[in-house]
């Protein structure tokens, strides 16, 4: 499986934008999926997680009330729509596909084993 995140840009503060990761190359319906981000000198940090069809969403506290994820089994496709975005969640974005059934730590790097390019989010204050 390959993942290709696009939809980042610049935003001013309270703004919104709508991340998309295609994926390709395998069954997406077998694919947990997460979005995270990392901002500069920062390690990556978990941000939300979708179970496989969609039923069960996980997020982080700094974006609960602000983000939201979602896929589109039928279209490959996990998004995350951000609103009132802040400074503070500049990163780059990178999705993330877990191909375990279950899950030890969903907010963890080490869950996830197949990782896209980051797609760059700015938001200037």
């Amino acid at each position: 499986v390959q993942l290709q995140a696009f939809g980042g840009g610049l935003v001013q503060a309270g703004g919104s934008l709508r991340l998309s990761c295609a994926a390709s190359g395998g069954t997406f319906s077998n694919l947990a999926m997460a979005w995270f981000r990392q901002a500069p000198g920062k390690e990556r940090e978990f941000v939300a997680r979708i179970t496989r069809v969609g039923r069960t969403t996980y997020y982080a506290d700094s974006v609960k009330g602000r983000f939201t994820i979602s896929r589109d089994n039928a279209k490959n496709t996990v998004a995350l729509q951000m609103n009132s975005l802040k400074p503070e969640d500049t990163g780059a974005y990178y999705c993330a596909a877990d191909q375990n059934a279950g899950y030890a730590d969903y907010s963890s790097t080490s869950e996830y084993h197949i990782w896209g390019q980051g797609t760059q989010v700015t938001v200037s204050s």
